[in-house]
């Protein structure tokens, strides 16, 4: 999938370096579970979990590449978030850039495209946002994105507070 910027694909062998480089960054993990960093184990382990889910669903979670550098610059799409059982059954956008591609409109970019996947490729009529309480630029993404918010609960793996967002297709980004 491409957006005027970007490039959404399924993940190459040559991505794991750039994406352990991203997930080894504790500001780009400040928001994420527990907040901690991952090494290349752990986000080859991820890679793994995206590809799988990929073939068990039909959706996952994409490679985003900078079309203008061919760049890595991290990833977006749709997972089920297992982790958050009170809000099952449920399908949620998320996304994780690298710091060099902070600031840019990137993740609204792809996310809004994932959306548009989601709702018109895979016939999903609901789609939630779930983000970390205090994390202001996911909350502005998803507000962009036309997500409101729905009600707050705590992430059980970390003790963390969370807030839903949602939408449905009738409100999905169009294009």
């Amino acid at each position: 999938m491409e957006t005027a910027r970007l490039v959404l694909r399924r993940w190459r062998d040559d991505d794991l370096e750039p994406l352990a480089a991203v997930n080894a960054d504790p500001d780009v993990m400040r928001w994420i579970g527990d907040g901690s960093t991952r090494d290349t184990a752990q986000t080859l382990a991820g890679i793994e979990a995206m590809e799988r889910q990929w073939e068990a669903d039909g959706f996952g979670l994409f490679a985003v590449e900078v079309r203008s550098t061919g760049e890595l610059a991290g990833f977006t799409g749709l997972s089920v978030p297992e982790f958050l059982p009170e809000v099952m059954p449920a399908v949620e956008v998320g996304w994780r850039l690298g710091r060099r591609c902070w600031g840019q409109g990137f993740a609204t970019e792809a996310a809004a495209a994932v959306l548009r996947f989601g709702f018109r490729d895979r016939g999903l009529e609901r789609i939630v946002g779930i983000t970390q309480v205090g994390n202001g630029a996911s909350e502005r993404v998803m507000t962009k994105l036309g997500m409101r918010p729905e009600r707050e609960s705590v992430d059980p793996t970390c003790g963390r507070p969370v807030r839903i967002y949602a939408t449905g297709s009738a409100e999905a980004p169009r294009g």
